[in-house]
This record gives structure tokens, C-alpha cells and sequence, in this order.
């Protein structure tokens, strides 16, 4: 029997920021309690197989497969692509046996699969920092025939316990933002399932791409550029960029100061712009978070991650909002470790003497 390796990555919850990433904004998320470990024993011989809780007839892969999205997107069922994609990119050349198991809600918009992608990437024996093992999984996603950003793996490698995660994409800079005791995160799932593969995630890319020819990178722009926009479509599309980035400021500023009222208006004035100009969400998600913005002790709710179904992040008192409630399914988070033991790469990551609002950024080196 080889080298047996177990990794467990965490998924996360995105407080405000969406659709910021690919675009060099800014986004503050969460790696939170419910993850993905994947087990990997090292056995020897030209195939690697995986078996899943939710796959258990397992999948087989040569360890020569070739990183080749004609070859990789033929692969069943998808998220083989995924292990395809991560065996060519880390140049694996022994066989051996995985497990996977997850506690993420597939589909819920949680990065079931960024967390899937960090634990392999560390099962199969990667080590790094935050930033360059989350540009390792970007790219497996990428070459997968899924266009994500990076601020999944960043968030599920770089996160810190009791903290959110603030990235600046222009730069992949972390800082860490407090999130106040008497602050409970709950996602709750809308009840629609989506896989971003068959949404119209890549059109929203592509639509940010387009309005970047005119204004430059949208998470660098300004609401006046944005104005200078003659299409009124890729207008829409830049003003939330542009506004979601300054949410993101204000709400770091919000939490660090112990101000979760603010915080909470800001993220329903995000999930607004979700709604209204970057068309993201879906009417089952708008009613959920009309319905749990009405409860006593609720500060506000949005949806979280790209959208198209998916979850709700509330931020509320504890207790506010009863889990049991909801029929789909909902889940108190607590903000956790990602998987690397040095997210910048510096052996320095207490910033939390930074002044509220505006946390050290820390470069988070290769």
C-alpha cells in the first residue's frame, strides 16, 4: 500500500460580492462548517478510481489522460471532468483508490465544487499557498468546461475561523474582516437546483468582457463610466459590478465596526442589484428573501453565489431564523479554517489590529 493522503475543504458562503471576481473587484466570503474530504491511497498501476457517496459505482481514469477539453468534456458523469482535469494539471503518474464524501448541499450554490476541487487537489498531494492552489483549481475548472472565477478555492483554501474573507481580485490580495458574535449566518436553499454549466453563467462573463472593451476592468471602474455605456444591457450588467464592489466596502466597514444593521441593508441592496440588473436570480430566491427579511431579528438576507437558483445567506441575531422551517433545506454556519496552513504565504496572518472596515491586505504569494 502507497502514500494514503485525507484532505477536508470547506465550502463557503458569499456575504456580498458576487460576480466581482472575474471582473478585479472585490468580494468578502466565508469558508464555512460544511465541506468535502477526499480520501486518496497511492496503489500503484496506470488508473485512478474515485468512489462517492453520491456516485458509488465509482469512476476510472488513466493517469495519462490528456489535459484536452475535447477529451475531458466527454467524460462521465461530469464532475469526473473535474478529477480528469486535476490528474493531468498536478502530472499525477502513480494510480491508486479515492473516497469522496461531502456535507455541502450539491447545486445550493455553496462551491460544492470549488471545496471538491481543493480536497482533491490536496488528496493527489499539492501543497501551497492559498492563491496558488486555488489558481490550480480555477484552472481545472476551466479546462472542465466551466468558466469560474478564483474567489471559490481562494475562499475555501484562504478562509480563517471567526473571519470573513476579503479579496481583492486586481491584485488576489487577503484581508480578514471579524464577523461579530452576536452576528448567526444561515443559509437556507431556495428549493431550485442549478449547475452552472447549463445557466447562464457564461453569458454573464461574456456580457462583463463586453463592457470591459469600453470602461476597462469593471471592478476598477466607476459609476460614471459605467454611464458612458451605450448599451443599455451591458450598462446594467457594469452598474452592478461596479455598486456590488462598493457593498463589499461598506459591509466589511459595517462588521468591523459592529454595526450589523448596515451590514444588512447592503446585502439586500445587493441582492436587489442580482435581481434587477445583473438578472441572476429566480422568483422561488426573491420570495425566500422578501419572506426571511420579515422576521424579527433578521438584518438581511441576499442571495449568495452566482446565482440561477441556489441559497439564501441570512445575517440575523441567533435564533432569529429556525432551520427547521425550511423544507429544502438550511444550515447555521460558522465561519472556518480553509485548508491552507499559510494562506499568504508569509507565516503572518493576524490582521485583525487593522482599523475596522479596511483589514490589512495580505499578498498572498505563490
Amino acid at each position: 500500500m502507497g502514500v494514503a493522503r485525507r484532505v477536508t475543504a470547506p465550502g463557503r458562503v458569499n456575504l456580498i460580492g458576487d460576480h466581482t471576481d472575474y471582473n478585479q473587484g472585490v468580494a468578502l466570503p466565508v469558508a464555512i462548517d460544511l465541506g468535502t474530504t477526499v480520501e486518496f491511497t497511492e496503489t500503484g498501476g496506470s488508473h485512478v478510481t474515485f468512489f462517492s457517496t453520491l456516485y458509488p459505482q465509482g469512476i476510472a481514469l488513466p493517469v495519462d489522460i490528456a489535459l484536452d477539453p475535447s477529451v475531458l468534456s466527454a467524460l462521465q458523469p461530469p464532475w469526473s471532468r473535474l478529477v480528469g482535469a486535476m490528474i493531468a494539471l498536478t502530472h499525477t503518474r502513480t494510480g491508486g483508490v479515492g473516497r469522496i464524501e461531502t456535507t455541502i448541499p450539491v447545486g445550493a450554490g455553496l462551491s460544492s465544487s470549488a471545496a471538491f476541487m481543493v480536497a482533491l487537489a490536496g488528496a493527489l498531494g499539492v501543497e501551497g499557498t492559498a492563491r496558488s492552489i486555488a489558481r490550480l483549481c480555477q484552472q481545472a475548472e476551466n479546462f472542465s468546461g466551466v468558466p469560474v472565477g478564483i474567489m471559490d478555492p481562494l475562499a475555501c483554501s484562504g478562509g480563517r475561523a471567526g473571519h470573513g474573507v476579503l479579496i481583492d481580485f486586481s491584485d488576489l490580495s487577503l484581508g480578514y474582516v471579524p464577523i461579530p458574535d452576536e452576528a448567526e449566518l444561515v443559509v437556507i436553499h431556495s428549493g431550485v437546483h442549478r449547475t452552472l454549466r447549463f445557466t447562464e453563467y457564461a453569458a454573464r462573463v461574456a456580457e462583463c468582457e463586453a463592457a470591459a472593451v469600453t470602461v476597462g476592468p469593471l471592478g476598477l471602474a466607476d459609476e460614471s463610466d459605467v454611464d458612458g455605456l451605450r448599451d443599455p444591457l451591458l450598462r446594467r450588467r457594469a452598474r452592478h459590478v461596479v455598486t456590488e464592489c462598493r457593498r463589499v466596502h461598506q459591509v466589511a466597514a459595517a462588521l468591523g465596526a459592529g454595526d450589523l444593521g448596515t451590514a444588512g441593508e447592503r446585502l439586500v441592496e445587493g441582492h436587489r442589484s442580482l435581481a434587477e440588473d445583473f438578472e441572476v436570480s429566480t422568483p422561488e430566491v426573491d420570495a425566500l428573501v422578501a419572506e426571511v427579511c420579515a422576521l424579527d431579528g433578521v438584518h438581511g438576507a441576499r442571495l449568495t453565489g452566482a446565482g440561477f437558483g441556489g441559497c439564501v445567506v441570512v445575517l440575523a441575531q441567533p435564533g432569529a431564523v429556525d432551520p427547521a422551517d425550511y423544507p429544502d433545506g438550511a444550515w447555521v454556519v460558522t465561519p472556518s479554517d480553509g485548508t491552507a496552513t499559510d494562506p499568504d504565504g508569509t507565516g503572518t496572518l493576524d490582521v485583525s489590529g487593522a482599523p475596522a472596515g479596511t483589514p490589512e491586505a495580505v499578498a498572498a504569494g505563490d
